[in-house]
């Protein structure tokens, strides 16, 4: 699996799911359960990650709908 997407927002991470799940791009949410350590701060962030195969089309998704992606 490949790292897509990393943010302390919870609703991008929402919304990249909602996006990738409606091409039939599976996705894994990381760190979710961080929370139990930073005291539901939002200073860690939270990771979506992709098959390797699908981390293309995922990305493309992901930014023609203005999501900021880091760099492969």
């Amino acid at each position: 699996m490949k790292q897509l997407l990393r943010t302390n927002d919870p609703t991008k991470i929402i919304y990249a799911k909602a996006l990738l799940s409606s091409e039939d791009i599976n996705c894994f949410e990381m760190d979710v359960h961080m929370s139990v350590l930073e005291g539901s701060v939002g200073i860690l962030p939270r990771r979506l990650m992709v098959l390797d195969g699908d981390l293309t089309q995922a990305r493309r998704i992901l930014t023609e709908n203005d999501f900021e992606l880091e760099p492969e």
